[in-house]
């Protein structure tokens, strides 16, 4: 099988990807693309994948999208190691997972990345390069012209904070329950949310698991993984391109 993946670095759902692809032992080259650079946004690109975003998977020169249904697609590919339940109400538990961190922490995250990290990239832009910037986003248009050229707002960013912690408060109960991953046995759900975790970590957000203990232990288990360790391979964080991160 051939497998050729379109992704960043950094991107968090890339990160989804890349460990999954890992965690099945599956051989793929990667094609990695500068966001910032709009390699996403180019016509070869978008032949591929009309969003403009990454990843892309490219199977045996069949083309498939979007984080989640590359590694539910992946799984059901190469079942072993199974990484989703046996049952279908298990399944239908681990799906439950996925689709709450596509809708609250995945959008939340970015808004403290790039008023942290990426705003930086912005503030030399003159208001009618920022907008032409923004339009030219297939699927993040609205992101970015809410946050302009200084960012989103304290209230706004507040915002985006009490949904991670919420995010996490949910992680920390269902891990409480016995553990040692989101659904007992290791699946598709923790892989979904590890990268967000990441991101977290790597921009100073830490703190928001400081009292959530079976948190702090599932990260530690995380890192442990082979599939892990060789998805943050040097330069798949942002401190590690960005060097010192604003922290407020």
């Amino acid at each position: 099988m051939s497998f050729v993946l379109y992704n960043a670095p950094q991107s968090t759902c890339s990160q989804k990807v890349r460990i999954s692809l890992w965690e099945k032992g599956l051989v793929f080259s990667e094609k990695k693309l500068d966001l910032f650079k709009g390699d996403q946004l180019t016509e070869e690109y978008k032949n591929l994948n009309p969003n403009g975003v990454v990843p892309t998977l490219v199977h045996n020169n069949k083309v498939i999208i979007d984080s989640s249904v590359i590694i539910e697609y992946l799984d059901e590919l190469s079942p072993q190691p199974p990484l989703t339940p046996a049952t279908p109400v298990g399944r239908a538990h681990m799906r439950e997972w996925m689709r709450f961190f596509e809708e609250v922490p995945t959008p939340a995250v970015r808004v403290p990345s790039y008023n942290r990290v990426f705003l930086r990239h912005f503030q030399t832009m003159t208001e009618e390069e920022f907008i032409a910037f923004g339009e030219s986003k297939p699927l993040r248009k609205d992101f970015f012209l809410k946050m302009g050229r200084k960012g989103y707002s304290d209230e706004e960013v507040q915002q985006s904070e009490n949904r991670l912690r919420m995010t996490i408060e949910r992680m920390e109960s269902q891990l409480q329950l016995g553990g040692p991953w989101l659904l007992g046995d290791y699946s598709l759900a923790d892989i979904c949310i590890i990268p967000v975790i990441v991101r977290l970590n790597d921009i100073g957000l830490s703190n928001l698991w400081a009292d959530c203990n079976k948190v702090g232990e599932w990260i530690l288990r995380f890192q442990e993984r082979e599939a892990f360790q060789k998805c943050f391979y040097f330069g798949a964080l942002l401190s590690e391109q960005y060097g010192e991160i604003k922290t407020s």
